[in-house]
């Protein structure tokens, strides 16, 4: 169990102020982890990363939790259950070491259960590692999860101030903040009102502004930077360019590989609570990746990567007119996984019962659910479907795959030509594959472009100033 400990004065900071005081009380260590003593940000950071001071280290963590045990609840419960372990000890996380130095931004891959949340909190300080420690050097600030450090029966005014004395901050400090604070969480109309009485995007946001202008010297952001509209994501992201510019270190946690590929310069890779990569941001895309393909076609009870497989919805009583029997991606090459530019096939059989007017579509989405492509049989045959009644086979083939590194799957509906009216629909788990291209790529469709250069002529030389001289 990792214990704190006391600051070596040898090495502690040069003493100051009253607020600088207590803002070095709150960043040297978190909850139960090691003290840093660090010195005060200085807004600058060495160009070559190797050299930089480590801003967080993590040492051989390790945490379990134990499942299904019942909690004591009186003294007596406990002096009958002293010595006794009940229900299953579980590993979140299992020897993780790694190290993000000052001024670099460091993502956190892994699909949902691998122990990236876990880890995240640990390094906040708020929940002890089993084993192992982390160090953390310099003020934190952490966005953990939906309303986290909001007392809900406080207003959004308070809790502002709250979190910011919890970093060290007095209230004069604050006071030159606070309508930059509350400016950027769009919430003007709401700072007076409680908490509890918020959205969910009105407290992810308050969170965020609170965090970001607040300006510590490591953030630690989990699964929020997607919160509210378009316009607030795209404020996020230029508050969280900014705070790389001023050089501060950011732990960003994620889902998606293309926003750990455009903010990271490395990354970590987590499954099942143990590390498979930490380094290269592509190359920990490209395991993850491989990673969740793999998942994806292993059985087990909860690990489901993509949407239930082999799903079949009839959506009306009775029995269908038209039913979907199969679909799949036809691997011409019979080897995955795809590369950009390669043909595809996918081969649907269908069952006709009755004549009836209809059409079959297909929809592709990405690992994250975009909507890649949604053609049907209208589009492609410009004709509808036979209506004699029997079984069918549709071969649909896309020659050159515009689609970058990702893991896709087809959904396909049988429905009314108007799509009014669904009779079939089925996500098979042969409608998955992979893409892979020769190289790292960043983002989503593979588009052939030309380019050409025009030269506009020499550029002017320096202006001629014309001076008056007088004899």
């Amino acid at each position: 169990m990792a214990k704190r400990v006391a600051a070596d004065p040898a090495i502690a900071r040069p003493g100051g102020d009253a607020s600088r005081r207590r803002a070095s009380r709150s960043s040297d260590y978190a909850w139960g982890l090691m003290p840093s003593h660090a010195p005060p940000h200085s807004g600058s950071v060495s160009p070559d990363p190797s050299t930089r001071p480590a801003a967080i280290s993590v040492e051989d963590v390790s945490k379990s939790f134990r499942l299904g045990a019942e909690p004591a609840r009186t003294l007596k419960d406990r002096l009958l259950t002293f010595g006794q372990h009940n229900g299953q000890l579980v590993d979140a996380l299992s020897q993780v070491g790694f190290q993000v130095r000052q001024g670099e931004c460091f993502g956190i891959l892994g699909h949902n259960g691998s122990g990236k949340s876990t880890l995240l909190k640990i390094m906040a300080g708020t929940i002890r590692p089993t084993d192992g420690r982390v160090r953390v050097r310099g003020r934190l600030a952490a966005l953990l999860e939906l309303g986290a450090g909001f007392h809900p029966d406080l207003t959004g005014r308070e809790n502002v101030y709250l979190n910011a004395s919890i970093l060290g901050f007095e209230r004069e400090q604050v006071d030159q903040i606070f309508d930059d604070i509350v400016t950027f969480a769009e919430l003007e109309d709401f700072v007076d009102l409680q908490v509890k009485f918020y959205s969910s995007g009105m407290t992810a946001r308050l969170g965020f502004a609170v965090a970001t202008n607040l300006e510590p010297d490591v953030l630690l952001v989990d699964e929020v930077l997607a919160v509210g509209d378009e316009a607030f994501q795209a404020k996020c992201m230029e508050r969280v360019h900014r705070f790389r510019a001023m050089g501060r270190t950011l732990v960003i946690v994620s889902h998606g590989p293309e926003r750990i590929k455009e903010l990271c310069d490395r990354a970590l890779v987590l499954e099942r609570g143990r590390m498979l990569h930490v380094g290269d941001v592509d190359e920990a895309v490209e395991v993850y990746r491989a990673a969740l393909y793999d998942l994806s076609h292993r059985s087990g009870p909860g690990r489901a990567a993509l949407p239930p497989t082999g799903v079949t919805e009839d959506l009306d009583e009775g029995v269908a007119p038209v039913t979907l029997l199969s679909g799949r991606v036809v691997d011409a090459q019979a080897e995955l996984p795809f590369g950009p530019g390669e043909t595809v096939r996918i081969v649907i059989r269908y069952r006709l019962v009755e004549p009836v007017p209809f059409r079959i579509r297909l929809a592709l989405r990405s690992q994250d659910n975009a909507v890649m492509l949604n053609r049907s049989t209208t589009d492609v045959l410009a004709r509808p479907l036979p209506d004699q009644p029997g079984d069918y086979e549709l071969t649909f083939t896309i020659d050159d795959l515009p689609l970058l590194d990702g893991i896709y799957r087809f959904a396909f509906v049988a429905e009314t030509p108007d799509a009014t009216h669904v009779w079939d629909r089925i996500i098979p788990p042969e409608g998955e594959f992979v893409v892979r291209g020769p190289d790292p790529a960043f983002g989503r469709v593979n588009v052939d472009m030309t380019a050409e250069l025009t030269p506009l002529g020499s550029p002017p030389g320096p202006p001629v100033v014309e001076a008056a001289v007088s004899s």
